[in-house]
């Protein structure tokens, strides 16, 4: 039922911020018990939980992004978004917008693997580059 779409440039310059926004229709970011994550693939590698903005807003951040992630969300638009600041080419992947809903307090919902999250956007593609 709920349909998700990351949108944002695809290109981004070294020392630059990556700003992304992901945009929900099908039901609010608000409605309880929904987690709302970024997720990335760098190429040949694997997916990599980078953050999460619960429905009450609080959000929490993978431990080796946190000094240069922030996910916030806009609940007129219902949209949340991610800036990764002073990027390098390591950041370098396809980015994700995804939900899971679990009637579960926000700790044990990030143990869970990107695998068994309930709908995802496309994936947009963001190069960084100079």
């Amino acid at each position: 039922q709920v349909q998700l779409q990351e949108s944002g440039p695809g290109l981004v310059k070294p020392s630059q911020t990556i700003s992304l926004t992901c945009t929900v229709s099908g039901d609010s970011i608000t409605t309880n018990y929904y987690y709302w994550s970024w997720i990335r693939q760098p190429p040949g590698k694997g997916l990599e939980w980078m953050g999460m903005i619960a429905y009450s807003g609080s959000t929490i951040y993978s431990p080796s992004l946190k000094s240069r992630a922030s996910i916030s969300r806009d609940t007129s638009k219902n949209q949340f978004t991610l800036q990764l600041s002073s990027v390098t080419p390591e950041d370098t992947a396809v980015y994700y917008c995804a939900t899971i809903r679990r009637i579960a307090p926000m700790a044990s919902v990030v143990g869970l693997t990107p695998h068994e999250y309930d709908f995802w956007g496309q994936g947009t593609q963001v190069t960084v580059s100079s």
